[in-house]
Parts: C-alpha cells; sequence; structure tokens
C-alpha cells in the first residue's frame, strides 16, 4: 500500500505544480444570472429543466451537484451568438460577467417553476413544433448545472432541430473525480426519469419523442426506458429515436437492457468511437468489460449482435472534433450534430443513405470514468486534470474522501473545506 501512496502523492504533485504553471483557464461560474438582450442578431433557445439537484442559494447556479429529495423544474432561455460570430459546436463561454450576448452564450430568463407551470410550458411549445414532437437530452459525467444548460442550447441551435427541448440534467459534480457519486446518482434519478417518460407517452398533444444522451447519462436513459418497458408491457410507439453518444454502459448489461425493453422498440442509434480515451479508462475501472460506446461494430459478436437488434451503428473514430479524450464528438462535430437534427426533424433513422459522411462518421462519448472510489481511482483520474482546467477547481476538496494523501483537510482553510463553499469555489 505504500508504494500506491507514494506514486499517489507524487502524481498528486505533479498535478498541483502544473496547475499553478498554468493559466486558470474554464469560464466564469455563476452564468445563468439573467442579462438583458442587446444582440437583436442572437438566436433564442427555450428550454424546460426537468432535474433532481437541489437547488442553489447563488442566484447564478441556480442548481448544484447535490441531490434533491423531490425533482424541481426551471424555464431557462439562451441566447446563442450570431452565425458568423460562433463555429458550430462550440459553446461560446463568455470570458467575464457579465457576458455580451453578441459574442457569448447569455441567458436570458432563468425561472424555477412547479410541475403545473412545467406542463403548461410543454403544452404551450408543442404545439408550436411543426409535428408535435420533444426532444429530451440527457447529459453525461462530469457535468455542471450550467454546462449542460449551455450544451444543450448549441446542440439545439446547430443541429435546426423544432421540438420542444427539454433538459434532464442530474446530480453530477461536475469532478472527474466524483465518478462513483455521479453513478450513484443516475441510479437516484431513474425512476424521475421515467416519470417523465411516462408522462409524455400519455400527453395526446405529443406526438413523437426522441432520445438523445451521452456517456454516463446513456445509462440512466437505458434503465428509465427498461422499468418503463417492464411497467407498461412495452415502450410507446411514439418513442421514435433513441440516440446513444458514446454510452458509458457495459455491454453485457446493454445486451439485458434490450431484452427486457421487448420488440418493437425505438430505432436505437449507437454513436461509437474507438479511440474514446474517457471509456477507455472506464474499461479498466470497470473490470475490463468493454463499454458499448467504444466497441468495433464491424467485430464479431458485436456486428450481427446489434443487426439482429435492429440497432444503427455510427461510427465517429475517424471524426477530428470534440475535447482531447475524444468523448464529445457528437456535439461539437458540426457534420454530426446537423446531421442529428436533420433525422429528427425528417424522422428518419441516422444511417441511410443521404448521411453524406460516409462509413467513417465517428460518434461521440463524454465525461471521463477516471476515479474508481478510491486512491487508485486517483492516480487514474490526476493526470486528466492537468488538461481540464475547470476540474482543478474541485481535485483539493475531493481528496478530503481519501484521508490523510496530500494535504489534509484539517490543515486547508477552514471556508475550503467543502465542496459547496462559495469562499472556497472563488478563491
Amino acid at each position: 500500500m505504500r508504494p500506491l501512496l507514494k506514486g499517489l502523492q507524487q502524481g498528486l504533485l505533479c498535478v498541483l505544480l502544473c496547475s499553478a504553471l498554468t493559466s486558470c483557464g474554464g469560464h466564469p461560474k455563476d452564468v445563468l444570472t439573467p442579462v438583458a438582450d442587446t444582440a437583436p442578431r442572437s438566436h433564442r433557445v427555450e428550454m424546460l429543466i426537468a432535474t433532481t439537484r437541489s437547488q442553489s442559494d447563488i442566484p447564478g447556479e441556480m442548481f448544484t451537484g447535490e441531490r434533491a429529495r423531490a425533482p424541481n423544474f426551471a424555464e431557462i432561455t439562451v441566447s446563442v451568438p450570431p452565425d458568423d460570430a460562433r463555429k458550430a459546436g462550440e459553446v461560446s463561454w463568455p470570458k467575464k460577467l457579465p457576458p455580451n450576448p453578441a459574442t457569448d452564450f447569455a441567458t436570458l430568463k432563468a425561472d424555477i417553476i412547479d410541475l403545473k407551470a412545467a406542463k403548461a410550458w410543454l403544452s404551450t411549445s408543442v404545439r408550436k413544433t411543426p409535428d408535435g414532437s420533444a426532444l429530451v437530452f440527457i447529459h453525461g459525467f462530469n457535468t455542471k448545472f450550467e454546462d449542460s444548460v449551455y450544451r444543450f442550447a448549441q446542440i439545439i441551435r446547430d443541429s435546426g432541430v423544432h421540438s420542444a427541448p427539454i433538459l434532464v440534467t442530474w446530480p453530477s459534480r461536475g469532478s472527474l473525480l466524483a465518478y462513483g457519486y455521479d453513478r450513484e446518482s443516475t441510479n437516484y434519478t431513474r425512476n424521475a426519469l421515467e416519470n417523465l417518460f411516462q408522462y409524455l407517452a400519455k400527453d395526446v398533444e405529443v406526438k413523437e419523442v426522441s432520445i438523445l444522451a451521452h456517456s454516463m447519462g446513456n445509462w440512466l436513459t437505458l434503465e428509465a426506458l427498461r422499468q418503463m418497458a417492464i411497467r407498461n408491457g412495452g415502450l410507446p410507439a411514439k418513442f421514435k429515436n433513441v440516440m446513444l453518444a458514446a454510452p458509458d454502459v457495459d455491454v453485457d448489461v446493454f445486451r439485458s437492457q434490450i431484452v427486457d425493453m421487448g420488440t418493437p422498440h425505438p430505432q436505437f442509434t449507437l454513436f461509437v468511437s474507438r479511440d474514446d480515451r474517457a471509456l477507455a479508462v472506464s474499461r479498466r475501472v470497470w473490470g475490463d468489460v468493454a463499454r458499448l460506446g467504444s466497441i468495433d461494430p464491424e467485430q464479431a459478436p458485436y456486428k450481427q449482435e446489434l443487426a439482429d437488434a435492429e440497432i444503427k451503428v455510427i461510427d465517429l473514430t475517424k471524426v477530428k472534433a470534440g475535447d482531447r479524450l475524444n468523448h464529445g464528438k457528437f456535439a461539437e462535430s458540426p457534420e454530426i450534430v446537423r446531421l442529428i437534427g436533420a433525422r429528427i426533424s425528417d424522422g428518419q433513422t441516422l444511417t441511410d443513405n443521404r448521411v453524406g459522411l460516409g462509413d467513417t462518421i465517428l460518434a461521440a462519448t463524454t465525461g471521463t470514468a477516471a476515479a474508481a472510489g478510491n486512491a487508485a481511482g486517483l492516480i487514474l483520474a490526476a493526470p486528466v486534470a492537468i488538461i481540464d482546467a475547470d476540474t482543478r477547481d474541485n481535485f483539493s476538496n475531493q481528496l478530503d474522501a481519501f484521508g490523510p494523501v496530500g494535504v489534509s483537510s484539517s490543515k486547508r482553510p477552514a471556508k475550503c473545506r467543502t465542496a459547496s463553499s462559495v469562499n472556497c469555489r472563488k478563491s
């Protein structure tokens, strides 16, 4: 054990030195404070939020990474800069507050609402769509609330989707070192997501439902669909498309989930990328069992199994887009996000002969499965913290859970002993 701890301490020292020598990077916190719409050419994205996160006392944060006892709802409007001021696939975070809507993503409206108001929002928004459709997005691991909001706004704008946008955001602490907590938070959210699916299934105004999930959000999505199918004896016909982007899901578990959903089931489209480094680490954490988002769909037994289950596959391995971990290609590749939007709007599958990028289109994956919930997990996560500026904010806080390794919590400033401390976050 001592060699392990010594190696860990050396790794942490390296991270701390790199953090000290590197600019802070990242983006301003608490960006959800509404500002005036001062850019006439900007684009507005209105969305409904359904979340199991706890409400925050900080106005510009709205929701934390902690778990609420009951679901919360919100209505948010995001301003996206004009097309000539931003690259497709890019979230233009403000460099300082308040943001400039002409060049930055900006929040125009951010209201916490009750269930009755959420139902009214959905009814009004669905009636505005040309086909009575809704798009549900479930984000992945290592995602703070504001990250999920701005990423979904980017996807909606760049894809050209006209469906009513619903963001399901679960309690992620937004840290590479909180993998275990995030995973349990998806389990905590299963019933809430199933309840949303059940409501959409029964709402006569909703004619069609598409689902887009990323990374660990795929586990939550598949489990909620599985529960719904078992409870109802199948899945509703209006659930047309389920898009699984870089799913951090055990491939053996996925087999059983699909069986439990029965037939007919929605059109599943699987985005895979064999160079997804985040899923490579996740595979080591989960006992060297293949993760669904990084399989080779042309190899046995996957090719035949996917064909038998009528699951379409888009291989994004050769797509040069996304983060350094190759885990977010589905949202950051302009071609892919437009493809997703076109197929949702047209009611077509994602793999017909008009794809245009051929067989080499590669999919997305998200958040890094780097922490195993123990000291060894920290060793895996530490190198990633060097290149992930936002994660460095949380790094020292996460160390407290592992006892006397590095700087103990008793030697840290009192204001920084909890991850939720406002003073700590801004120091």
